[in-house]
């Protein structure tokens, strides 16, 4: 039995070169591997059905994963995601230890499904994706390490209930696949707070698909059973309501959510939480609903330097959430021209130039949590000026 983290990094990097995936940290390397192991017609094909699968619906995206588990296409495509693998992989076996039914739902060609049920024998894995041809790898590589404790079924739980029960559910970049929606909007761009709208969130539901996946894997839970979660909503607009179905659904947090970060070759990327929740419990961590915080806390506008540390260069520079704080604690500030745009679904975005004790600065911010404030000397305030145009055209 593996112990520490280390020991289940090292054996999850073996079973990961099993499967044929490699490590890369550069792109021009990884790219390079690319067209050794892929015919030019092979990566057109990867490219139309990526682009379809982000236009179009759930039959798109099952028809790229379909190709994703060609076997010489997986090891290529999916050694992009892992550090995913190392991560998700590591922290989820440290959880399986009370565990005796499991059920990994979207677990694709099985790659996290196989190891763990190499790890504990003594447990029963169920491993379920939409993708026909991905269950099927699944199961061959699976029944090639002659693993008795593990199954995988081809099964849509958009169309389809689940049968069995299961003390641990493992949901992993499955259950809200819209990333490209933007989330649940702020009461308004001077606040980073969401109101408790209940269409609002139920739409959010139904659009990105969550809620038919979510009650169907509660209703597959156990009454005191557990799920591990880990899904692309760092940004608090996607957080915030995806934590409100959640705890909707009587699910609860027993442990704080641990933010996830690793690399796609050389993309760094923020994901996660990771949470681990349970099912009816009484005794949880309460849910937050604040902003991450972004390292840029404690602005002082006295501490703005006289010169910029670059020619041409801005001499205050924030695009994180934090610069509304640094904009709230300007002193003295003058606004000269704002601008404040509303969608017909009640989106908003505000623009603002102004002065503040000799310097200019340009504000901007909207209901989806982007701030911006950039500040410089009064003699380049044309910049800003310019800049301010072009928002306030894109607006119109």
């Amino acid at each position: 039995m593996l112990c520490s983290s280390d020991e289940i990094r090292t054996t999850l990097r073996d079973h990961l070169a099993w499967w044929g995936l490699k490590h890369f940290s550069s792109d021009r390397d990884y790219f390079a591997w690319q067209r050794q192991r892929l015919s030019s017609e092979d990566l057109k094909r990867l490219a139309f059905h990526a682009d379809q699968k982000r236009q179009g619906d759930r039959r798109d995206e099952i028809a790229f994963y379909d190709l994703a588990a060609q076997p010489k296409i997986y090891p290529v495509l999916y050694s992009q995601r892992y550090e995913y693998y190392e991560e998700i992989g590591v922290r989820t076996t440290a959880h399986l230890g009370h565990a005796k039914n499991v059920l990994d739902f979207g677990c694709g060609i099985g790659v996290l499904t196989i190891f763990y049920a190499r790890l504990f024998p003594e447990k029963n894995f169920v491993g379920i994706d939409r993708s026909s041809a991905s269950v099927v790898v699944a199961q061959e590589k699976a029944d090639k390490l002659g693993l008795r404790n593990l199954r995988f079924e081809c099964v849509d739980v958009e169309t389809q209930s689940l049968s069995g029960s299961y003390d641990l559910v493992v949901a992993t970049h499955a259950l809200v696949q819209a990333e490209q929606d933007l989330g649940l909007p702020s009461q308004s761009w001077r606040t980073f707070e969401r109101g408790g709208n209940p269409s609002q969130q139920l739409s959010f539901e139904q659009r990105t698909g969550l809620a038919i996946r979510l009650d169907r894997l509660c209703r597959a839970l156990d009454s005191s059973g557990c799920m591990i979660v880990n899904e692309k909503t760092r940004q608090l607009a996607r957080r915030v309501p995806f934590q409100r179905a959640l705890a909707n659904r009587g699910l609860q947090l027993a442990e704080r959510p641990a933010l996830i970060r690793y690399r796609t070759v050389e993309e760094e990327v923020e994901d996660g939480p990771f949470y681990l929740l349970r099912k009816g419990s009484q005794d949880t961590t309460a849910w937050d609903e604040l902003p991450e915080e972004d390292g840029l806390q404690g602005f002082s506008q006295d501490a703005i330097p006289t010169a910029p540390a670059e020619p041409e260069g801005p001499l205050y520079e924030n695009h994180q959430l934090s610069a509304q704080a640094a904009w709230e604690q300007l002193k003295d500030r003058e606004v000269t021209r704002e601008m404040t745009w509303e969608g017909p679904d009640g989106r908003q975005l505000h623009v603002e130039r102004g002065s503040s004790r000799g310097l200019a600065y340009l504000y901007c911010a909207n209901t989806f949590d982007q701030r911006q404030l950039v500040i410089v000397e009064q003699a380049r305030s044309a910049m800003l000026d310019a800049y301010y145009q072009e928002i306030v055209d894109d607006m119109s």
